[in-house]
């Protein structure tokens, strides 16, 4: 790097981040701002009031990093004291969404007051418009992948009159890859896209409006991983993409939970199967139930944090007859809130049954443990098949082509694939991901991304 460059990159920046009110989505942006203020750069970070306390713990610069809290207005149909998606059912978000959008003059005010150099932002639409007013440059920082917003968002499809029938193909000039949605699972995307989310927008609109009005669109992602997605995105949506590498998460300095830690000690190395489905994912009963009975029938022992299934009020009265017995000393369902990133780093689990929610890969990734992967809605669908078709690092659960149910002895098959010593699936896709797990861990990868991020965001400056 020439000396102007290395000057001109130094220099300290100021940005602001408004994230969506989404545990996974405030988190990602939390881990980020630590990786600029580590570089001397200054964060002004917008988040719920009451949420705050919950974040404080991860801020590892607060020298550098200040939470600013954010009343959240009140809206019809919205419980009072609703802060994040956590707080509600999913067919509540949008309420929260509207109420987010009812911030508008109070981020108008802050904004004006601290004048940062870039706002980052997600889901607010409205944001690029309000920021270029005040000659603060925007930023969309896409939690979700490149591949996901080229395949569902391209300007290339017909978005005014999408249907679940175009999104079984991808965009005319969509990169070659593995991504292929089944009947089911397009209902069910092209139904959550073409919903309102918030007033008189739908989710399709208000992604595609913050994708084209922003100065640039920044992921959460690699080139070496999803490089001929974000060129794609780039060329369809004609302006910088920048790419911030796979911001690994810094191991937690906490310890695990004495009982919790007792039990996976209990159990030889590498044996265990830990299934964990993200805060939000909440299963129908039938598929609660088969979730774990196929746990059951791989006859490894395992450890399940799940919600309890739609229509269940405890775990306990939704798990099938006879079942706790039967597994009593080998397998345990459990609710409530876990340390994943430390219970993945303990050595007896040996399998990593996910959602694919982006952070749960992430953190899968750069563990030992091998992945199975049962998506459930959205993003989290073309997550498994860029992971398992095109890396080849885990297995998918199979799920009915029309209905899109697992089995119990689809669950099976797909834990035993991974883990049995003479699976030639097992042995290709732990060939994978150590070779995977040893790049991403590379501390110079993640310094040279973003290092390069800093560098693109000073030359949006000039």
């Amino acid at each position: 790097m020439s000396s102007n460059i290395a000057a001109r990159s130094s220099k300290a920046l100021h940005i602001a981040m408004y994230p969506w009110f989404a545990l996974g989505h405030l988190t990602a942006f939390v881990h980020f701002s630590n990786k600029l203020a580590e570089r001397g750069h200054r964060v002004s970070f917008f988040l719920p009031k009451k949420t705050q306390s919950k974040f404080e713990p991860f801020n590892l610069h607060p020298d550098l990093i200040t939470f600013i809290p954010i009343t959240v207005p009140h809206v019809d149909g919205l419980p009072t004291g609703t802060e994040t998606t956590t707080d509600v059912p999913f067919p509540l978000h949008p309420l929260l969404m509207t109420a987010m959008d009812l911030t508008e003059h109070v981020i108008k005010d802050h904004l004006r007051i601290l004048n940062p150099h870039f706002i980052f932002f997600d889901f607010t639409h409205w944001l690029p418009e309000l920021s270029r007013k005040h000659g603060i440059k925007s930023v969309h920082f896409c939690i979700i992948s490149p591949a996901t917003i080229g395949y569902m968002l391209s300007p290339e499809r017909k978005l005014e009159s999408l249907t679940a029938a175009d999104l079984m193909q991808p965009p005319p000039s969509f990169p070659p890859s593995s991504i292929k949605l089944r009947a089911h699972e397009a209902r069910g995307i092209c139904a959550v896209t073409v919903k309102q989310f918030g007033s008189n927008i739908s989710f399709q609109e208000r992604n595609i409006y913050s994708l084209s009005q922003c100065d640039a669109i920044a992921f959460k992602a690699c080139r070496e991983m999803e490089g001929p997605y974000s060129d794609y995105i780039e060329d369809q949506f004609g302006k910088p993409v920048i790419l911030a590498g796979p911001i690994v998460p810094e191991p937690p300095n906490s310890v695990l939970e004495e009982k919790i830690a007792k039990m996976l000690d209990s159990f030889k190395a590498e044996t265990l199967v830990f299934c964990a489905f993200g805060s939000e994912c909440i299963l129908k009963k039938d598929q609660f139930q088969e979730l774990v009975l196929g746990l059951e029938l791989t006859s490894l022992p395992f450890f399940a944090v799940l919600k309890p299934p739609i229509g269940a009020e405890t775990i306990e009265s939704a798990l099938p007859e006879g079942f706790e017995e039967r597994v009593k000393g080998r397998g345990l369902v459990y609710t409530g809130w876990v340390q994943q990133q430390l219970i993945l780093r303990h050595p007896s689990v040996g399998c990593f049954v996910t959602h694919c929610g982006s952070g749960s890969l992430s953190e899968g990734m750069v563990n030992k443990c091998q992945l199975v992967l049962l998506p459930n809605v959205g993003d989290q669908i073309i997550n498994a098949r860029v992971v398992g078709g095109d890396l080849k690092v885990g297995v998918e659960v199979k799920k009915g082509e029309e209905d899109g149910l697992f089995t119990r002895h689809g669950v099976c098959e797909a834990v035993k694939a991974v883990m049995d010593d003479d699976s030639e699936v097992g042995k290709l896709v732990r060939a994978n991901h150590a070779k995977w797990r040893e790049f991403l861990l590379g501390k110079e990868l993640e310094n040279s991304y973003v290092d390069g991020f800093v560098h693109k965001l000073h030359e949006l400056l000039e």
